[in-house]
């Protein structure tokens, strides 16, 4: 019986440390671009926005590696729920810090106005759509639903970003057109997860890949050091 019980729990703690992990090398990498930044305003920015990411990460990860060594309760459901709005705004703000990354690195680069405003609309959109009740963050179920209407809008803000990284390709050799793809997988790992996560949890899995590319991402910006 014991050994079964083990066994259930494995991959709940080997998530627990996958995200302690993870959160480590937030919290390393931002220091690492603070003190290289030395007047650089892409690198600031790019520690500014690592903080933003695994500062709002932490709020929803810290109680799943708590459930995944003490159990579950009521109290660190509500924790969850708060911690999941927090990090949805967030993560809204991450990408808006991420278009002035780009506008710092490439100041050369022409793009259209409207990415530029649509950035805005939709981060705004969607942290707005993030504080309605409906989206029931404190309950386990959530809301499927609401879940599609405020990551639409989140969506188009990637997009954007997309297409800003494409527009801007290698130039000056940074290697940046490879933003453009991990934004892509993000997204790919995460849409999946809010529209059935809920009822098939396995699913929720994808969530791993997701956070890796965003590693991936903050190690693209670290490549920048010293160039």
């Amino acid at each position: 019986m014991n050994q079964n019980k083990v066994t259930f729990h494995m991959p709940q703690i080997g998530e627990a440390i996958f995200c302690i992990a993870y959160l480590l090398f937030d919290l390393i990498a931002a220091i690492i671009f603070f003190v290289n930044a030395k007047g650089a305003w892409a690198l600031l920015l790019f520690g500014v926005l690592t903080l933003v990411l695994g500062g709002g990460d932490a709020f929803h990860l810290v109680p799943r590696i708590i459930k995944a060594f003490r159990g579950d309760s009521d109290k660190l459901e509500w924790w969850s729920g708060l911690g999941l709005m927090i990090s949805s705004i967030t993560m809204t703000i991450f990408y808006v810090l991420l278009f002035y990354v780009w506008r710092a690195i490439f100041p050369e680069t022409e793009y259209p106005a409207m990415l530029f405003w649509l950035i805005w609309l939709s981060a705004i959109i969607r942290i707005v759509l993030c504080l309605f009740p409906q989206n029931n963050w404190f309950h386990a179920k959530g809301n499927p639903r609401w879940g599609v209407y405020r990551n639409l809008p989140f969506a188009v803000t990637g997009l954007c970003l997309v297409i800003l990284f494409a527009l801007s390709g290698n130039t000056g050799g940074y290697g940046l057109q490879w933003m453009s793809v991990a934004i892509v997988v993000s997204f790919a790992c995460y849409f999946p997860v809010v529209l059935w996560g809920k009822k098939k949890p396995m699913v929720g899995m994808l969530m791993m890949p997701k956070t890796a590319t965003y590693v991936w991402m903050i190690c693209m910006g670290l490549g920048l050091i010293g160039r």
